[in-house]
């Protein structure tokens, strides 16, 4: 889905554009009420894990994806995958450079593909609404900052399921937690599902020491979530002085290239951007732009790949 968000769907309580739209999200509802009905067959073939989120876009599900990736090849013969989306071309680029990834255009023919291998787990990029397939282990990322936005499901929100249904999950991610609001939001969780492990991520920037932080940057970027990019070059010293956000998997044109070098130029400023954006800038231009490598953080990693194990091995 390429959208820029509204603001007013991370308001802490809806508004009126929110309740103006409310009809509208009769369609997720009722799809949500058959999904929740829907009790998929487990396939005793081979493991399965889904990374996801029920807050729409921004919430690191690849690069969750690609830790847990990491954390697991020592033991298991091992895929990640994703359902094939066309305007989904940069995830699956990056997948395929860093984790064996397979890419099919239904979740279904991406285990067939798997068991034809003979690998033992796939790691799912998304899908959790697929009710369709059984997951060994679920987990559901999330944004500390933006964390349920107004509560609300899509349109009037962003959000594809409601809070509550973190009743049916195993594993929460939140990233960059760190305060108060947090502490709030550790309580609502345990509320609702008092079993559910919860881990805090954060990005580590790999390749730091190759920019001069002092020097004027432009940012440009078409991500989930644009804010959490800034904050994070901001809190590294970064001396950002113009950005250009396009919508989440944006598909860029020349023309776009070509106006962000003759604004830098004019600003006489280096450009940033994100990996996810990089790969999506043809070859002869690449020189030019730089992107932050990062990586994804997880406190207490021992106790989540004990978790995993015992958990994909619970059906042995």
């Amino acid at each position: 889905m390429n959208l820029k968000k509204p603001k007013f769907w991370n308001k802490n309580k809806p508004g009126l554009a929110s309740y103006l739209l409310f009809p509208l999200t009769i369609f997720y509802r009722v799809n949500n009420f058959f999904l929740d009905n829907y009790s998929p067959k487990k396939n005793y073939q081979i493991k399965t894990i889904c990374v996801g989120n029920i807050y729409l876009g921004g919430t690191g599900k690849t690069p969750s994806t690609i830790k847990i990736y990491n954390l697991l090849q020592k033991n298991f013969k091992l895929a990640t995958a994703k359902k094939f989306y066309k305007n989904e071309k940069d995830e699956q680029i990056i997948l395929n450079k860093k984790t064996q990834l397979i890419c099919e255009k239904n979740r279904g023919e991406i285990l067939k593909t798997a068991i034809n291998n003979k690998y033992q787990l796939v790691i799912f990029d998304d899908g959790l609404q697929d009710r369709k397939i059984y997951y060994d282990v679920k987990i559901v990322c999330f944004n500390s900052d933006e964390w349920i936005g107004n509560g609300q499901l899509i349109p009037s929100g962003p959000l594809r399921e409601k809070i509550d249904s973190l009743k049916k999950y195993d594993v929460i991610f939140i990233k960059d937690i760190n305060s108060i609001k947090s502490r709030e939001t550790l309580k609502i969780i345990k509320k609702i599902n008092p079993k559910i492990k919860i881990y805090f991520t954060e990005y580590k920037i790999l390749n730091l020491k190759k920019f001069d932080t002092k020097k004027k940057y432009l940012l440009f970027c078409g991500i989930g979530n644009p804010e959490n990019f800034k904050k994070l070059l901001i809190k590294n010293k970064f001396n950002l002085i113009f950005d250009i956000i396009f919508p989440d998997h944006y598909s860029y044109n020349t023309t776009d290239f070509e106006n962000i070098l003759i604004k830098a130029k004019n600003l006489n400023a280096e450009i940033i951007t994100t990996e996810k954006d990089y790969v999506k800038i043809p070859d002869n231009l690449k020189s030019k732009f730089k992107y932050l490598n990062v990586e994804l953080k997880i406190n207490n990693e021992k106790n989540l790949i004990n978790f995993l194990k015992k958990k994909l091995n619970e059906r042995n």
